[in-house]
């Protein structure tokens, strides 16, 4: 790859703060994901909260994956809107999120939707309003691996809602979801050894199950455990970062060889002091949840420290001062892209160094027509 790849020749169309979408890497990495399935499709459900994008899905669409995991509504309609056989919303819903899941389902008939359960009060409820409405949801029983973060754990809890839902007429029972993504060990047969650990009580109780339900589909997982259950015919995995990839991954993920497809464009606004310059990228153009020297990285930016941020501003100490003018353009990688993307309207989509298109975060919104 060219030490300068990222420059984009016609950066005068481009506003700053902004993210930057190179398609070459987009599509590489949608051939790399599939390439490491050895083409099995069928096997992949990746989660559309990192891109949001209809443009994106069109483009996993054309590549033959028709599956896709979502955390939102919205995440969901795009995914519907562009043809997905069948989205998973893997979180619990609450509230009028019931309501609008069920407005979805007579909406796109041609999609399948499903969710996920980890208690009786919900799965009460959602079968309440899905048999008022004459409908059917297809179900996974989320499963606690040991993020403790939502999920029942393998026990007798878990044995007496399989048969709460014996008795659930309008919900389907279709397997189990089990997300590890505390699992992020440099060393990938550190992490590996723990994942798999994590998953084996989950996959016998599994296999277990499948005397009853033949069709159940255990899916694990996400990027930072998509190498390790990749390696198992009977799962179904789902990345999502690595369709866009992002520095926090390339650090910890080494065994993943994709390639950074979405980047930050930003200005020098200022030289306030000497040794000091501002940039555009404040912490409302870049996800802030991490330190401040673990928010983005600069590729055409050497022997720097970004000191702070503020909500417009990103202050930098370098050592060359004089040669930076306002005006100048720097690239940054993002630390954590998901959250990133999360907050900017659109895209400059980048083809051979030239900005050719916007294509909109749809999904970034909370709410779409439902």
């Amino acid at each position: 790859m060219a030490k300068d790849w990222y420059e984009i020749k016609n950066v005068e169309t481009v506003d700053s703060p902004s993210i930057a979408l190179y398609l070459e890497h987009l599509n590489y990495n949608i051939n790399e994901m599939i390439t490491l399935m050895d083409g099995q499709t069928e096997r992949l459900m990746p989660h559309i909260k990192t891109n949001k994008m209809p443009k994106v899905m069109e483009l996993l669409l054309e590549s033959g994956i028709t599956n896709f995991k979502a955390s939102t509504i919205a995440e969901a309609e795009i995914a519907a809107e562009a043809g997905a056989n069948s989205v998973l919303i893997a979180h619990q819903l609450v509230g009028p999120k019931i309501d609008r899941l069920l407005r979805l389902v007579k909406h796109y008939p041609e999609t399948q939707f499903c969710t996920i359960l980890d208690n009786e009060d919900s799965a009460e409820l959602l079968n309440q309003k899905a048999l008022g409405q004459e409908l059917t949801v297809p179900i996974y029983i989320d499963i606690n691996n040991g993020m403790d973060r939502s999920g029942i754990e393998i026990g007798p809890g878990l044995d007496e809602l399989m048969a709460y839902l014996k008795i659930c007429k309008s919900l389907v029972f279709k397997g189990l979801h089990a997300y590890d993504g505390h699992l992020r060990d440099p060393d990938f047969t550190v992490r590996n050894q723990k994942i798999e650990k994590g998953v084996k009580d989950v996959e016998i109780y599994f296999e277990a199950l499948r005397d009853d339900y033949p069709q159940a589909e255990l899916i694990c997982g996400g990027t930072p455990s998509f190498t390790s259950h990749l390696r198992k015919e009977k799962r179904i995995t789902s990345p999502g970062t690595c369709v866009l990839w992002d520095w926090g991954y390339s650090e910890k993920l080494t065994e993943q060889n994709f390639k950074y497809a979405a980047l930050l464009v930003t200005r020098v606004i200022s030289k306030p002091t000497e040794g000091i310059i501002t940039v555009d990228l404040g912490h409302k153009s870049v996800a802030a949840e991490n330190p401040i020297d673990k928010r983005v990285k600069f590729l055409n930016l050497d022997n720097y420290e970004l000191l702070s941020q503020s909500e417009e501003h990103g202050v930098i100490k370098v050592k060359d001062w004089d040669k930076y003018n306002v005006g100048d353009v720097f690239y940054g990688v993002p630390y954590h892209i998901c959250p990133t993307i999360n907050l900017h309207d659109e895209v400059s989509v980048i083809e051979n160094g030239l900005k050719t298109d916007s294509w909109e975060i749809t999904a970034r919104k909370r709410k779409l027509r439902f």
